[in-house]
C-alpha cells in the first residue's frame, strides 16, 4: 500500500507526527510530507532525522491555498492537526471552530479535488457526549469528515477516535514528572476522575488499522484500559522514588469531566467488534424523514456507551507498566530532563 506512495501530516510537527516518522522514515514510502504553521519546529525536525525523504511545507489548515499545496501530488493524508486543549478551547471557542472544523473541511475538500487515496482523520473521546468546546469541535469535526465521505469520489475518508495520550505534549504525566523533580506538590484536579490510557505507538497502531480496514465514513476506536487520577499519580510517585510526594486536589477545569467516552450507547448499538477495536458505520439512511419516523432502533435502548469508568481498570502496577512503555519515562528514570513525548 505505501510502496513508492506520498504520505502528507497535517499538524506534523507534534507529538503523533514525531511518532509516525519513527515508524515510517525507513519504510518504502517514497516521501512524507510535514504541514504546520510552526517553522521552529519544523527547522527542529529538518535537522533531528536529516532525511531526503522528509519535506516540510509551512502553512495553516484555516488558510485552503496554502493546504492545496501540500496536498496535491500526495497519496494519503494523516489530519493531525488541531487546537486540543481543553482550557484555551474553553476560552476561545471561535478558535477551535477556525482550526478543528473549517481547518478538516479544507484539508478533506484539498484531498477530493486532488484525487488522494484516503484520509484519516484524528479525533478524540472528548468528541462524545461533549460538554467542552474541544470536544464540540472535534464532534463538529467527526461530522463534517462522516458527511463528506458521502461524496468524496475515490477518496476514502475515515476517523479515528482515542483517548488521552501519555506523555503527548500538554498532557499531565511530564506535568506531575516536573512537580515531583521540583519538589513541588502535584496538582490534580479529582482522584477519582478516569481517564483512558493509551501510548503514541497505540496511537499510530489505531491510525494504521483504519487506513488498512476503513470503508468510506467509519470511525475507528481501538480498546484501551483507563485508570483514576489517584492511581496514575500513586504509580508516578512510585517509580521516581518518591511514594509520600504531596499532592494537592485542586478541583475541576474548565470543561472537564469525570469520566470520558469513546463511544456512546448509540453508536455502540451499531458499533462492530473486531477484536482490539471497534468499527462504527456511518448512518446512511438518506434525506427521507419518514424514515427516521416509521423505523425506530431497539438495540438503542438496550446498549451501554464504552466509557473509562466501565473499560478495563489499571491498578497501580499496571500504570507503572505501561509508564515503563514511554521513552518519557525511561529518560527520567536515566535522569534525563525531557518535556514529552517527541
Amino acid at each position: 500500500m505505501f510502496t513508492d506512495k506520498t504520505l502528507l501530516i497535517t499538524g506534523g510537527t507534534g507529538s503523533f507526527g514525531n511518532a509516525v516518522l519513527r515508524r515510517f522514515l525507513d519504510s518504502d514510502l517514497r516521501e512524507i510530507r510535514i504541514f504546520s504553521r510552526d517553522e521552529k519546529k519544523q527547522d527542529d525536525m529538518r535537522k533531528k532525522y536529516n532525511s531526503p525523504k522528509l519535506k516540510f511545507y509551512i502553512g495553516d489548515v484555516r488558510d485552503y491555498q496554502s493546504v492545496l499545496g501540500a496536498v496535491r501530488g500526495a497519496d494519503f493524508v494523516y489530519h493531525a492537526a488541531a487546537l486540543k486543549q481543553v482550557p484555551s478551547c474553553e476560552f476561545h471557542p471561535l478558535e477551535a471552530v477556525k482550526t478543528n472544523v473549517l481547518g478538516t473541511e479544507n484539508v478533506l475538500e484539498a484531498a477530493i479535488n486532488c484525487g488522494l487515496q484516503r484520509v484519516v482523520v484524528l479525533s478524540t473521546d472528548k468528541a462524545v457526549y461533549p460538554i467542552n468546546a474541544m470536544g464540540i469541535s472535534k464532534a463538529m469535526m467527526e461530522k463534517v469528515a462522516v458527511a463528506k465521505s458521502r461524496s468524496a469520489g475515490g477518496t476514502v475518508i475515515n476517523v479515528t477516535r482515542y483517548g488521552n495520550v501519555m506523555c503527548s505534549r500538554g498532557s499531565v504525566i511530564p506535568l506531575f514528572t516536573q512537580q515531583i523533580r521540583a519538589g513541588q506538590p502535584i496538582t490534580i484536579t479529582d482522584p477519582a476522575m478516569t481517564r483512558f490510557m493509551m501510548t503514541l505507538d497505540d496511537a499510530v497502531d489505531l491510525v494504521l488499522y483504519a487506513f488498512e480496514h476503513g470503508q468510506p465514513g467509519e470511525i475507528f476506536v481501538q480498546k484501551a484500559p483507563a485508570a483514576t487520577i489517584d492511581v496514575l499519580t500513586q504509580a508516578l510517585t512510585g517509580l521516581l522514588g518518591k511514594p509520600e510526594h504531596e499532592v494537592r486536589v485542586i478541583g475541576t477545569r474548565h470543561g472537564e469531566k469525570l469520566y470520558e467516552a469513546l463511544l456512546s450507547r448509540e453508536e455502540m448499538a451499531a458499533a462492530q467488534d473486531l477484536g482490539g477495536y471497534y468499527r462504527v458505520p456511518p448512518d446512511l439512511r438518506d434525506l427521507n424523514y419518514g424514515k427516521f419516523v416509521e423505523q425506530g432502533e431497539v438495540r438503542i435502548s438496550e446498549a451501554v456507551d464504552y466509557n473509562s469508568h466501565n473499560t478495563s481498570r489499571l491498578d497501580v502496577e499496571g500504570m507503572q507498566a505501561l509508564l515503563m512503555k514511554l521513552r518519557f519515562m525511561q529518560a527520567t528514570l536515566r535522569g534525563e530532563v525531557v518535556e514529552a513525548e517527541e
